[in-house]
């Protein structure tokens, strides 16, 4: 498991998985399987986004201005209904946020309504839970891109890599790789930083 995805499970206690299960209508412990899988895809989706230089450096602009948050309030916004978890996604995943709802739905039974919901409420948390590792690491987006290469490396070798590479495998030879990510917004990248 990833470091900030181990992070933001922390800030998940059962009563918030119980408030999350019932704002979906779902069991909370299928709810706490969902969320299992859904925050390493999400935490994935950014590292991706950071091994280019210019993505990486609007990631930083955008973790410094989620960094502060408290968790726990974020997390009392989204299940109220707020947050901007959905244009978050957009940034992270472009058009295969869609098929990251319906991987997830699929591999956790809770259906890709639900998935794109859950992944809509903990977008926001995964990003205040960034800024502030970022807050308190310091050093510019080249660190941050280092630091999420590390976490994308960690995912790729982990139980939740291949849900991660279903969605952003996109050559169909069933791994996340370079070319795959060169295709997914046209982003480039350098080394064996992408493969997981």
């Amino acid at each position: 498991m990833s470091d900030l995805t181990r992070q933001v499970l922390s800030h998940l206690d059962p009563a918030s998985i119980e408030a999350i299960a019932n704002r979906l209508g779902i069991d909370p412990a299928q709810a706490e399987v969902a969320i299992q899988q859904a925050i390493p895809v999400v935490v994935g989706g950014l590292a991706r986004n950071a091994q280019t230089e210019a993505g990486a450096d609007a990631l930083h602009r955008a973790a410094e201005d989620h960094a502060g948050g408290d968790i726990g309030a974020i997390l009392g916004s989204v299940l109220g209904g707020g947050g901007d978890g959905g244009a978050i996604l957009g940034h992270i995943f472009g058009n295969r946020q869609g098929q990251a709802a319906q991987n997830i739905g699929q591999a956790s039974g809770i259906g890709s309504a639900n998935a794109g919901a859950l992944l809509s409420m903990l977008a926001p948390i995964v990003m205040a839970a960034l800024g502030n590792m970022t807050r308190r690491q310091g050093g510019g987006s080249g660190s941050l891109g280092d630091m999420l290469g590390r976490e994308l490396q960690t995912i790729g070798q982990g139980q939740h890599g291949g849900l991660l590479g279903s969605i952003l495998d996109q050559d169909g030879d069933g791994q996340l790789g370079l070319s795959d990510l060169l295709k997914v917004g046209a982003q480039m990248l350098g080394g064996a930083r992408g493969r997981a």
